[in-house]
């Protein structure tokens, strides 16, 4: 079983972006210490949500950092960038790293970056397929070319050549059947449990002709109980939470999302690792025998903090990857 972190370069209040980011590439740092396999960066625009807003480049940092652990994107936004291009900077970070950068990206949302960017709602709404198709078409190897709706241009030679598989966040039936027909894996989100997930790789497999090494994200914290863990939860999380969910604003004026804070992180507290060592091994167990994930991300920032994010990922590795990893290959 594979257990990296995730990290969404969380803006809680009174933290400057550039300390937050500093923050992020330490904690990568630290999860290679504490022995996680991966480590994956989310990527927003113009929020406190998430305050790096090229999760390549700052992927691109922590490699330069490291010298182990798989350092991917959990997302780039592929409906406000340029599907080659994104694959030319996959690429070099592929050769320079020795092939420990993966690939992740996602579709994003109605947001003003579609505005700021200049691809509009069409690519959002329309645009992902053919994006993705390039997308894949630039990492396989070979030349590519294009004559679609969104990109025309002649055929070139991609240099350097990679051949990676992209990992495709997917949120809605649309995304999921088309992952599946192309045969790349999931990302699914933190914000569905086990049955959601369980769910829709059941309606993957449905349009597959073979399997996938998907990946779930989740929340972990660890704490000396169950209820010191849930409780810190509860008073740190809403924090970054309500303002940083209300950075979501539509571009084209539709309602933005709404979402009672309180109820979420109760959600999230109870579907996820948050606990106490034994419970977050239980917990990171029962999902990989309900879903047949082998491969989950942990969200380690809910603290708020920097040191106390350290301390999480040092005490998440020191007393919950072990036990995970000493099961049998079965349980886990």
């Amino acid at each position: 079983m594979r257990i990296g972190v995730f990290l969404v370069a969380a803006g809680f209040p009174g933290m400057a972006p550039g300390d937050v980011l500093r923050g992020t590439t330490e904690a990568i740092e630290a999860a290679e210490r504490a022995g996680f396999d991966d480590a994956w960066i989310a990527e927003h625009h113009f929020m406190s949500y998430g305050v790096c807003p090229s999760a390549v480049t700052l992927a691109a940092v922590a490699l330069g950092r490291t010298s182990r652990i798989t350092v991917g994107t959990a997302v780039s936004v592929l409906s406000v960038q340029h599907p080659v291009a994104l694959a030319e900077q996959a690429a070099i970070l592929h050769h320079v790293s020795d092939g420990r950068f993966r690939l992740g990206v996602g579709r994003g949302g109605p947001w003003l970056e579609l505005e700021v960017f200049g691809t509009g709602t069409a690519r959002f709404e329309r645009g992902f397929p053919e994006s993705l198709d390039l997308l894949c078409t630039a990492l396989n190897g070979g030349p590519v070319a294009a004559d679609g709706e969104f990109f025309r241009f002649r055929e070139v030679s991609m240099v350097p050549q990679a051949r990676m598989t992209p990992v495709v966040a997917c949120t809605s039936d649309g995304t999921v059947r088309l992952a599946a027909e192309r045969g790349l894996p999931m990302l699914l989100g933190m914000h569905v449990g086990d049955d959601e997930k369980t769910e829709t790789i059941a309606a993957y497999e449905s349009y597959a002709t073979g399997p996938a090494a998907h990946i779930g994200a989740a929340l972990g914290y660890v704490a000396d109980t169950t209820e010191q863990a849930v409780r810190e939860m509860r008073e740190s999380l809403p924090r970054w939470l309500g303002p940083g969910l209300a950075g979501y604003v539509p571009v084209d004026g539709r309602p933005p999302p709404r979402r009672n804070i309180a109820e979420y992180v109760d959600l999230l507290c109870r579907i996820h690792p948050v606990g106490s060592a034994e419970h977050c091994v239980e917990k990171i167990t029962t999902t990989a025998a309900r879903t047949g994930l082998r491969h989950l991300i942990l969200m380690v920032e809910g603290a708020g903090d920097r040191a106390r994010t350290l301390e999480n990922i040092a005490r998440l590795g020191a007393e919950v990857l072990p036990a995970v990893r000493a099961l049998r290959p079965g349980a886990a």
